[in-house]
C-alpha cells in the first residue's frame, strides 16, 4: 500500500509540475505560440510525458485552469469565512483579492485574463464548473444581504455575479500590463461602484 500511494504522489507531482510550467510558458509566449516541448522543459519533464497526463494543449489549458481556480475558490472561501465584516465588506474582499492577484501572481492573472480567451475550444465548449462555483459565491453574499434587508430585493442575484466579475476582469487585465497598479485606488472605485447600486433605499 505504501508503494502504491508513493507511486501517486509521484504522479501528482508530476503533473502538478507540468501544469506550473505551462502556466509559465503561456504566461511568457502566449498560449499559440507555446510549443509543448517548451512546457516539458519548464516542467523539467520529456516531450511525451505531458501526453500521459493530458491529450493535447488545449486539454492542458482546461486543466490549468480548473486547478487555479480551485486555488482560487479556496482562497477566497477561506478569507469570507474569517470575515467578521457584512455582506458589503464581504463584497470589498472579493474585489480585493481579485485585484491582488495582479501583484502576488502575475503570470495567474495574465492567463485568466488573456490566454483563456485564445483557446477557440475553451471559449465554445468547456462549461466552466469551477467559474460558475466563484460566481456563486459572489451571488450568495447577494442573497444573504437581501435576506438581511440591506441590498435591494430588486437586483437579480445571477446578473450581479457575472456583472461584477466582467468588471473585475476587464480591470485586472488593464492592472495586468500596467507597471502603475493602484490596487488600493482602483479596488476602492469598483467596490464603490457596485455597493452603492446594492444597497436598498
Amino acid at each position: 500500500m505504501a508503494q502504491v500511494e508513493k507511486v501517486q504522489k509521484s504522479q501528482n507531482d508530476k503533473r502538478q509540475r507540468i501544469l506550473e510550467g505551462a502556466l509559465k510558458a503561456f504566461a511568457r509566449k502566449g498560449f499559440y505560440n507555446t510549443k509543448v516541448s517548451e512546457i516539458a522543459s519548464e516542467a523539467g519533464v520529456a516531450d511525451g510525458t505531458i501526453y500521459l497526463y493530458f491529450k493535447n494543449k488545449d486539454d492542458l489549458l482546461i486543466s490549468l485552469f480548473e486547478d487555479r481556480m480551485e486555488w482560487v475558490i479556496e482562497r477566497l472561501e477561506t478569507e469570507l469565512a474569517d470575515s467578521p465584516g457584512d455582506v458589503f465588506e464581504k463584497l470589498r474582499q472579493v474585489v480585493d483579492m481579485h485585484f491582488k492577484l495582479a501583484l502576488e501572481e502575475p503570470d495567474l492573472a495574465e492567463f485568466i485574463t488573456v490566454e483563456l480567451r485564445q483557446s477557440a475550444k475553451f471559449m465554445k465548449e468547456y462549461k466552466n464548473p469551477r467559474f460558475l462555483d466563484y460566481l456563486r459565491i459572489l451571488e450568495r453574499i447577494v442573497e444573504v444581504g437581501q435576506e438581511q434587508g440591506v441590498i435591494r430585493k430588486d437586483i437579480d442575484p445571477r446578473l450581479f455575479g457575472r456583472a461584477l466579475f466582467g468588471a473585475l476582469d476587464e480591470v485586472l487585465l488593464t492592472l495586468t500590463f500596467s507597471k502603475n497598479h493602484q490596487v488600493e485606488e482602483k479596488t476602492r472605485q469598483v467596490a464603490d461602484l457596485f455597493i452603492e447600486g446594492l444597497r436598498a433605499r
